[in-house]
């Protein structure tokens, strides 16, 4: 559905990024010197949603123009969403100066999903570094659990976001975390088998 909205792609060199920054950094390591491009980019929140009422796992879905370069150059051909499509945790990086990682959670929810969810609701579990080959960001997951009750809007982000509020049932969960033909961060893998874990009993 939303893929029809992505046209006239394009690319050209990234020069002046509010959002990332390219390095080298040299080191002398075992006394050989050596050389690694990084890139400096933001930390990041992400959140796992459980709808009680629903039995279901809430998710975000939207284009991820990475995704579509790679998934481009492998030609890949047995998703079940459009090219460069993924299913993700609600989630977004810390840039909110003067706010909690809680907080900038629970703003990152009411976006992108539209809950409302009271701060001492969100639970810690973890965090974690991501990409550590070239940009080791460190990720905080959050939990929480909702129903229609936190309500305020329905989602789908702000200003130019394009995201679509998506239920994964429990019962379906872990089969979709392994079907390859939907694509998804390594977050979303970790959140649920962590619930499983944790709620094997519930």
């Amino acid at each position: 559905m939303l893929a029809k909205e992505i046209s006239n792609i394009r690319f050209c060199s990234c020069e002046d990024s509010k959002y990332i920054k390219p390095k080298r950094m040299l080191f002398c390591e075992n006394g050989k010197e050596r050389s690694w491009d990084i890139i400096e980019a933001h930390d990041s929140v992400a959140i796992l949603l459980y709808h009680k009422t629903k039995d279901s796992f809430v998710m975000v879905k939207q284009f991820r123009p990475a995704v579509y370069l790679k998934e481009s150059i492998r030609k890949t051909a047995n998703l079940k969403v459009e090219s460069g499509y993924t299913f993700e945790l609600c989630a977004g990086i810390t840039d909110k100066k003067g706010k909690s990682l809680q907080e900038i959670a629970q703003e990152e929810v009411l976006e992108e999903c539209g809950y409302a969810i009271p701060l001492e609701n969100i639970q810690k579990i973890t965090e974690f570094y991501s990409s550590v080959g070239f940009a080791g960001s460190k990720q905080t997951l959050f939990f929480a659990t909702l129903d229609e009750s936190y309500r305020q809007n329905q989602g789908g982000g702000v200003e130019d976001e394009n995201i679509e509020v998506v239920f994964i049932p429990r019962k379906e969960a872990y089969n979709f975390i392994l079907d390859e033909s939907y694509p998804k961060t390594s977050g979303v893998m970790f959140a649920f088998l962590w619930f499983f874990r944790n709620f094997k009993d519930s």
